[in-house]
This record gives C-alpha cells, structure tokens and sequence, in this order.
C-alpha cells in the first residue's frame, strides 16, 4: 500500500480533513467551535499540515509535499521533474478529504443559512476582491511556504521536528499573509474541495464561485515557480 502516490493522496486528505474541519468548526452554525476566530482557524491548518507531512512520509511519500505548488516548485529547484504524478494524488486526496469533512459536520449545513459560509468551508476567498491583488498576495504567501521548507531541512533538521517546524511555517503565514486570500498556498487545498463543494449534495448551498476559484490554483503555481526559480540562484 505504500507508495509515494498513496503518501501524497492519504497525507494531503488528512491536511484537508483537519484543515476545511477546523473551519467548519469555526464558521457552522450550532457547532461548539462557532465564533472561534481567525486564531483558531490558522492554528487549527497548522496542525493539518503536521499531521500531513507525517502522514504522507508514513505511507510512502518522504519529501510529503502535499501541495502541487511545493511539488512544482521544487522540481525546478532540483531540475528533476519525475514527480509531478504527486499532483493528481493531491487533488485526489484533497476532494476525499473534503468529503469526510462534511460527513463529519452532517446536520449543520442545513442549520447555516449562510452560503458564504458554508463555501469557505471548502475554499478560498478574497476579504476584497480584486483580481490583481488577489494573485499577488496568493504568489507572495506561497513564495514564503517554498522558501521557508527550503530553509528549514537545509539546516541541520532531523526528520521529527522538520514538521513540527513546517506547521509553524504556515501557522505564520496564516497570522502574517492570511487576511486578503484566506491564504490557499496550495492549488489541492482549494480546487479538490471546490470540486466536492460543486458535487455534493450540501443542504442549502450556493454557487462555487469558480470565477474566482482559478486564483488559488494558478497564482500558488505562479509562486512555485518564482520560488522554485529563486532557489536555483
């Protein structure tokens, strides 16, 4: 069973369970969670994302990129582009992760009258929509996530604590960088969950917004590259 496909699949699904969970925690009607605030919300992706990152090197996937933007990014960096079959893993992991996500928050769908809401549950969106500026800070975030992994196993990191210190990576740019975007740094954190919120029977939902849903998707690319360029230097 383990495989770096299956690593990056079950790894990115266990980032997105506890990711979009804590999420619906904080924004879902009648959840003991609600109100929990912004703090909450980025504490609660910084643990996804440890979680992930041991989840995938469990099962297979040692680098446990969990993200096609670190995946591109670093295949620039390292001029080997061998692993790029990680992305369709991500995607794939992400959307399953999104579905148990609202398995788990069942009955509160139909208790959140709020669209908007229950959209941001699964995804990204800007605090003011403006598409240029939106790009920018989703490309600057992710730019920070690359280089900062880089910095933090060049160092003399052993394998345990590297993502104890990558969770605190995004815990930080969460604090830092989150407000405009929501801070997607990652094209399957957003567009698998999308896609679950597009498929899913959800009680009351509402449009999926795809015509901002492609800025969390090509901008973290964008960001990967400038990134994966970057480190070549």
């Amino acid at each position: 069973m383990n495989s770096p496909f299956m690593g990056e699949l079950l790894g990115t699904m266990m980032l997105i369970i506890l990711g979009d969970g804590v999420v619906a925690n904080v924004l879902l009607n009648k959840s003991k969670g609600q109100n929990g605030g912004w703090i909450v919300i980025t504490t609660g992706w910084a643990f996804a994302v440890m979680v992930g990152v041991f989840t995938a090197q469990a099962f297979g996937s040692p680098g446990a990129h969990i993200n096609p933007a670190v995946t591109i990014g670093f295949a620039i960096r390292d001029s080997d582009f061998s692993n790029l079959s990680f992305i369709a893993a991500q995607i794939i992991g992400a959307f399953i992760g999104a579905v148990i996500v609202w398995l788990a928050y069942l009955p509160h769908w139909a208790e959140t009258k709020d669209q908007g809401l229950k959209l941001a549950v699964f995804s990204t969106g800007p605090a003011i929509r403006n598409t240029g500026t939106n790009i920018v800070t989703e490309i600057i975030g992710t730019f920070v996530l690359l280089v900062g992994v880089h910095a933090i196993f060049s160092g003399a990191v052993t394998d345990g604590l590297g993502p104890f210190l990558v969770a605190a990576l995004v815990w930080g740019i969460g604090l830092s960088l989150g407000g405009p975007t929501g801070y997607a740094i990652n094209p399957a954190r957003d567009l698998g969950p999308r896609l679950a919120h597009q498929l899913l029977p959800i009680a009351g939902k509402g449009d999926s917004d795809w015509g901002y849903g492609w800025i969390p998707v090509v901008a973290p690319i964008i960001g990967g590259v400038i990134a994966g360029v970057f480190l070549l230097l």
